[in-house]
């Protein structure tokens, strides 16, 4: 699936035939199993984020089987089962890289934007920057951990969620299901917000204490919370739902216009509003060892690859559960 930006309802993926990618130094090519779809998809192929690249094979929440190795490749070897995520390079030689937070790397690139991605049946992957995945997870599990699983948790640790606090989450999709999992299993009290009913039925399914409209007030201040919903008009909502001392993480690459802060009602008494830029390998690691131990499992939504346009278009019109995942033929 090769994307031209363009709105989702006019199809803008289209299936196209290429020779099988062939490996440079240091990478390694995946025969995909189980290819994510995440909303940055979508505004990658909305035009919401410029591309970079033409004709660029969307998706960065791939798993798959290592077939071919290319030069100086050590660390997997044919047969291993390997995960790959948005992050895909950085220089490792600037101030962000050596102070490890590569995710600001001025010279990031990333799976799907800069370079090929998973929405085909085989994908290259450079060896330093994928992941053994744990046998836990199986490949449909698995994949929408990779991206939702480990920016949301990156969203997570920048919302400094104390021990046993009160989180608020706005949105309820592929990255903050994962998310609530995570927090409930250590003890957090979690509220989700979201105009989806269907979301909020989930969010109770999985165990939060209450689920209402994104527009509404939880139950009880929060210590902290995340906006996943790529809507700035939900910002100076959360904040007003935050304790003092509280914090709001807002993840995602794309964000609505915000609308002038009130700083006595939304910002005074010491609360912080954080932003999330994608993750470092560090996060995913750490995240999918946690993901393993905790049985966070994701709601998965199958999809045949040759469905990706259809896939895009019901995340944009909130008809997707969870997560989609693509499975090639």
């Amino acid at each position: 699936m090769v994307g031209t930006p363009g709105p989702i309802a006019g199809s803008p993926l289209v299936p196209t035939e290429r020779p099988d990618p062939e490996p440079g130094p240091g990478e390694v090519r995946l025969r995909v199993t189980a290819c994510g779809v995440c909303r940055t998809d979508l505004h990658l192929a909305e035009g919401d984020l410029a591309p970079r690249r033409p004709g660029t094979v969307p998706g960065h929440e791939i798993v798959g089987i290592v077939d071919v190795s290319g030069p100086g490749c050590d660390r997997f070897a044919p047969g291993d089962r390997v995960g790959a995520a948005w992050l895909r390079s950085t220089c490792g030689a600037c101030r962000f890289c050596r102070r490890g937070a590569e995710n600001l790397c001025p010279a990031a690139r990333f799976t799907g934007w800069d370079a090929d991605g998973g929405y085909a049946e085989y994908a290259l992957v450079p060896e330093a920057f994928a992941y053994a995945l744990p046998r836990e997870l199986d490949d449909v599990d698995a994949a929408p951990l990779l991206c939702a699983g480990i920016v949301g948790y990156r969203a997570l640790t920048r919302a400094a969620l104390p021990p046993g606090g009160r989180l608020g989450i706005y949105g309820f999709g592929a990255s903050a299901h994962i998310v609530a999992q995570v927090a409930i299993a250590q003890g957090a009290t979690v509220h989700v917000l979201t105009r989806s009913a269907e979301a909020r039925d989930l969010a109770l399914r999985l165990g939060a204490a209450s689920a209402g409209p994104a527009d509404a007030s939880p139950p009880e201040p929060l210590d902290s919370a995340i906006t996943f919903a790529p809507a700035g008009e939900l910002v100076p909502v959360a904040l007003r739902a935050l304790d003092a001392g509280g914090t709001l993480a807002i993840a995602g690459i794309h964000l609505t216009d915000i609308p002038p802060l009130n700083y006595q009602a939304e910002l005074f008494r010491e609360k912080r509003l954080v932003s999330v830029t994608a993750n470092t390998r560090a996060d995913g690691e750490e995240f999918l060892r946690l993901a393993a131990a905790l049985a966070v499992l994701p709601e998965v939504d199958r999809r045949p690859l040759s469905g990706a346009d259809r896939a895009l278009a019901d995340l944009a019109a909130d008809r997707v559960r969870g997560a989609a995942v693509l499975l090639p033929a």
